[in-house]
């Protein structure tokens, strides 16, 4: 780790909110007894953000957002993070740190289910929980989610995907986060792919249990593999190298995240196939719309990770001080902070920005 339904209520009422804002009314207590409890006007709240690493610049971003919101709201953030994507000990260690601590709420980018026990307990002692970017399962382990909406993400790089092919076969590479661990952000996002290109899904909360061959909606495809990346520039060239392995004929690459991306651009470039390849991913970061203005990724779909971070130290700080919680957007299950599909070759019936637009909201 690295540092720098049913609940006991806590807080209760609703918020007004809009695509870039939260709005707070009324004033409501917490609980008296330790965590969780209510602030004064100027009284500093504490708060930790605890994100899957400190490597991903993702996550960076997210840190940097949460840091330079805190200073403005009188907010002391404790900084954590696992060690790497996917380890559940490290988060489980900051959560209980955070309420051995008594503070007044946490902002987390679950690394998996098995932190949910240590959720539910931040939750028992009063702390207010709001998870950032990926949403838990079941989704009322925490108070609330601020989150792209990951299926949107996939599906928006899926129809332009498909769009791209004109008809032509897809021989598809999927490359997710994981194969021995289920997360919402990782079955969203490759369940939306598919859906985008107008693929038949199977079960909607799994990866890989789709049909191997079959129609899209331009012509016919087949899946070549499904191979976990562990989100990491290293993995996604792996996992790129060992689908090649089983199919040199992909033509498509549909990849977690950009730092995969980037190592998948690798593997195909060493093997003299990356020109013949369509690339997607969903981040947004900025070297991420650098790739897609240089033609290593075709389209990226963009995220707004400062404005998860901030906005939840922001509704933490203000329900710390008496004010009520945020509620999700309409529809969800959790408040969506956006995303926008970044490619400088449009699809026809697909909404995109161009990557001078995506460079200058990316990761904003």
């Amino acid at each position: 780790m690295t540092t720098s339904r049913p609940r006991r209520t806590r807080f209760a009422g609703v918020v007004a909110v809009t695509a870039a804002a939260l709005l707070t009314v009324g004033a409501c207590g917490g609980d008296d007894d330790g965590g969780g409890a209510t602030a004064g006007e100027g009284d500093t709240v504490a708060v930790t953000l605890i994100t899957k690493d400190s490597i991903n610049p993702f996550f960076v971003a997210m840190q940097d957002g949460a840091k330079e919101v805190a200073e403005q709201e009188n907010v002391d953030l404790t900084i954590a993070a696992g060690a790497e994507d996917g380890d559940e000990e490290g988060q489980i260690q900051a959560i209980e740190n955070a309420i051995a601590a008594g503070e007044q709420g946490i902002l987390i980018v679950p690394n998996g289910p098995g932190v949910n026990p240590a959720i539910e307990r931040a939750r028992d002692a009063g702390l207010f929980v709001i998870a950032l970017d990926t949403p838990p399962d079941p989704a009322d382990i925490v108070d609330i989610t601020f989150a792209t909406d990951n299926f949107e993400a996939g599906e928006l790089i899926g129809q332009w995907a498909a769009a791209q092919l004109g008809g032509q076969p897809a021989t598809i590479a999927l490359l997710d986060l994981f194969n021995d661990k289920i997360v919402s952000v990782d079955y969203n996002r490759d369940q939306g792919f598919l859906s985008g290109m107008g693929i038949e899904l199977g079960d909607d909360k799994r990866n890989g249990d789709e049909a191997a061959t079959g129609q899209y909606s331009g012509g016919t495809y087949e899946i070549a593999c499904n191979e976990p990346t562990g989100g990491a520039e290293d993995g996604g060239r792996t996992a790129m190298e060992n689908c090649l392995t089983r199919n040199p004929d992909i033509n498509v690459v549909y990849t977690i995240n950009e730092p995969s991306a980037a190592g998948a651009h690798a593997a195909l470039e060493a093997a003299g196939v990356a020109d013949n390849v369509l690339i997607v991913s969903v981040d947004g970061g900025c070297d991420g719309v650098q790739a897609v203005t240089d033609g290593r990724i075709g389209a990226t779909a963009q995220q707004y990770p400062l404005l998860m971070a901030s906005e939840g130290v922001k509704a933490i700080a203000d329900i710390a001080r008496g004010g009520e919680p945020p509620t999700p957007s309409d529809g969800l299950d959790f408040f969506n902070t956006g995303v926008a599909l970044v490619t400088d070759t449009p699809a026809d019936g697909v909404e995109s920005i161009d990557t001078t637009e995506g460079t200058d909201k990316c990761w904003g």
